[in-house]
């Protein structure tokens, strides 16, 4: 068990959820409110003490706090932001060090910031820094900032990391971006819906779809495939196809086995192996993934049958729109709104870090074979 003994956790709990719409504090994400992910989490960590720093005492906070073994504490000064929480905090602390974490991180490990603990000699807060940003809601003060934060605090001070700059402290990099992922508007939160669903799946799939057909879905799918794969990654593609289709040509034997009435054909040779079998109705295509061997991530090519987390693409050809599942839009005008993240159709920079979020788990153990460089055809 990861220990820290001699910390006390402070969970910072707000309540607005302006930009959310809904109190994000009970939005579930794979099942589970963003509150109770990390106590969850916390509930099995060594921590000296636990409490759970929230602006109104309302009763599903206290059952929460019970079940989890925390100790709920209502803010003194009303209506302050984060930084009023962690003064709560560290006022009820016994101990030196504290950790301030928010409720709103789903995928937040404390393995994360344990290496922090090492730097508490001669500062008075530690700070994770990821891509050059200070994650102050994710770092450890000592107690006797409690006073300090109060001036801040009455004095109008709402930014945690303006009252950090006025007192010794570390930042520290850390190299673990997901971790730090915070949902505060809808886009972010189908992005971790997506994530989720695939952490609970065997191997991660991701469909791409479109809804006007000639919007480029195989040339995307064919781009990311190459990009992804000669960065190690084995990428398996499932295509749902409209039309009826005969995988063989006249003449040869499994095209004679078919033409007999076989219901399943497959093929195996040095190079590989192909399966056709007949249905009387569409398969869904997550069943495929079952046969798809080695790989870390699946593509579905869908318009209407794929499934959860779909990227949508747009390139000018009918209305402007995509699935209501869709959890990213890639698009010949993208828009800046808060309710889906939206990029260049060419911008297979931003593809690959949307399908690795949404994988979750791209490093699985790979079976060994020689590798080449992928080559396009005619190119």
């Amino acid at each position: 068990m990861l220990s820290f003994q001699n910390v006390t956790l402070l969970i910072i709990v707000g309540g607005k959820s302006s930009r959310l719409g809904v109190d994000k504090r009970f939005v579930e994400i794979g099942g589970v409110g963003l509150l109770e992910t990390i106590l969850r989490k916390a509930s099995a960590i060594d921590f000296a003490e636990k409490f759970l720093c929230v602006e109104d005492e309302l009763p599903d906070l206290k059952n929460l706090a019970m079940k989890y073994g925390a100790r709920l504490l209502v803010d003194e000064i009303k209506n302050s932001g984060p930084l009023s929480g962690i003064l709560r905090g560290l006022s009820a602390s016994k101990t030196d060090w504290n950790l301030a974490v928010s409720a709103d991180m789903p995928f937040f490990e404390f393995k994360s910031v344990a290496k922090l603990t090492g730097k508490f000699s001669s500062v008075q807060a530690v700070l994770p820094e990821v891509d050059g940003r200070a994650q102050p809601l994710a770092g450890f003060y000592r107690r006797e900032l409690a006073e300090i934060f109060r001036v801040e605090v009455l004095s109008g001070q709402r930014k945690i990391i303006s009252a950090v700059k006025k007192i010794p402290h570390e930042l520290a990099a850390v190299d673990d971006s997901v971790a730090f992922f915070n949902v505060n508007a809808v886009a972010e939160l189908k992005l971790a819906r997506g994530r989720a669903e695939n952490l609970r799946r065997e191997i991660p799939l991701i469909t791409v779809t479109a809804l006007v057909s000639g919007t480029g879905k195989t040339t995307f799918i064919e781009k990311l495939t190459e990009r992804l794969t000669l960065r190690g990654v084995e990428v398996g593609v499932i295509k749902s196809d409209a039309h009826e289709f005969n995988l063989d040509v006249k003449g040869k034997d499994s095209y004679r086995f078919q033409e007999a009435g076989a219901r399943s054909v497959a093929v195996v040779s040095k190079q590989g192996w192909f399966l056709v079998n007949r249905t009387s109705e569409r398969a869904k295509l997550s069943s495929l993934i079952t046969h798809m061997k080695c790989v870390d991530i699946i593509f579905i090519e869908s318009r209407a049958h794929g499934t959860f987390p779909a990227i949508s693409l747009w390139r000018g050809k009918g209305e402007k729109a995509w699935r209501e599942d869709a959890v990213a839009v890639f698009t010949t005008e993208p828009e800046k709104t808060a309710d889906i993240f939206q990029f260049e159709l060419d911008d297979l920079e931003a593809a690959e870090k949307t399908c690795r979020f949404l994988s979750g788990k791209c490093a699985r153990p790979r079976c060994a074979w020689p590798r080449t460089p992928p080559t396009r055809k005619g190119g």
